[in-house]
C-alpha cells in the first residue's frame, strides 16, 4: 500500500497554510492508508502539516477534547466498523 500523497503530492504541498490546506486535505480523500496516517499524527502529536485529512488546528481540537485517547484503536475501530455497515447495506 502507498499513501495517496506519495503518489500525487510534494511534500511542501501538505505543510501549507489558510485555504490552501483544503487543497492539501483532498490529497488524503480516498487514501488507503489515511486512517494509519491519522492515527499516527494524533498519537505522536504532530503539530505540523495536513494528515490523514485533518489540519493541525483540527487535530489539537480533538486532542483537546480527548487527550488521553489511544487513537489507532479508536481510529481503526471506526473503520472496521464503517466497513461492516458498507457490506451489510
Amino acid at each position: 500500500m502507498r499513501a495517496a500523497c506519495r503518489e500525487t503530492a510534494k511534500p511542501d504541498e501538505l505543510f501549507v497554510k489558510g485555504a490552501e490546506q483544503n487543497q492539501a486535505k483532498q490529497v488524503c480523500q480516498g487514501c488507503v492508508v489515511r486512517t494509519e496516517c491519522l492515527a499516527e499524527a494524533l498519537d505522536n502529536q504532530i503539530e505540523w502539516g495536513v494528515w490523514g485529512g485533518m489540519t493541525e488546528r483540527e487535530r489539537r481540537a480533538l486532542l483537546r477534547r480527548h487527550p488521553n485517547a489511544s487513537w489507532r484503536n479508536v481510529l481503526e475501530t471506526a473503520r472496521t466498523k464503517a466497513q461492516q455497515k458498507a457490506v451489510t447495506a
